[in-house]
């Protein structure tokens, strides 16, 4: 039995993936089907790119298929936490120690972690340092050029 942890999502990337799963099996296994079709009809299929091609393409839909039912099975959908203890939801503004500017991330779920979108995933070093963190709360740590110390200047 699998004991893998809860996959946590917002409501908005839940549905997200839902559409995205729809698609695939909807939309995109009809267009591997009419690509394979088409690849058969060329011939020989030992020596045949496109119908390869097609076979890998066809794969990959799957992989991402079975992974996106796996996500889906096991969300667990959080809205943004209003609270003063960082856990999935929060806005938490940080400041590392020995500089003096903040820094604003939002934690979330690893499927919705986006560094350049400021959404930090709670299984990352830094955000499952600070979970359970409350605003003046001091945290560590590890990153590959050594532990990193810092305050949380707020939660919301």
């Amino acid at each position: 039995m699998d004991n893998k942890e809860h996959e946590y999502l917002t409501k908005e990337k839940y549905e997200e993936l839902v559409r995205e799963l729809d698609n695939l099996k909807k939309v995109k296994r009809k267009e591997v089907a009419e690509s394979l079709e088409y690849a058969k009809s060329l011939g020989d299929l030992s020596e045949n790119a496109e119908y390869q091609e097609a076979r890998e393409w066809q794969a990959n839909i799957e992989d991402r298929i079975a992974k996106l039912e796996s996500i889906l099975k096991s969300a667990e959908i959080v809205s943004s936490y209003h609270g003063d203890i960082v856990s999935i939801g929060s806005t938490v503004t940080i400041q590392k120690k020995g500089e003096t500017t903040n820094k604003v991330f939002k934690v979330v779920g690893s499927e919705e972690a986006d560094m350049n979108a400021g959404k930090l995933s709670n299984r990352s070093p830094i955000g499952a340092a600070m979970m359970g963190k409350k605003k003046g709360e001091t945290f560590s740590y590890s990153a590959p050029n050594g532990i990193i110390n810092c305050k949380i200047i707020d939660v919301k």
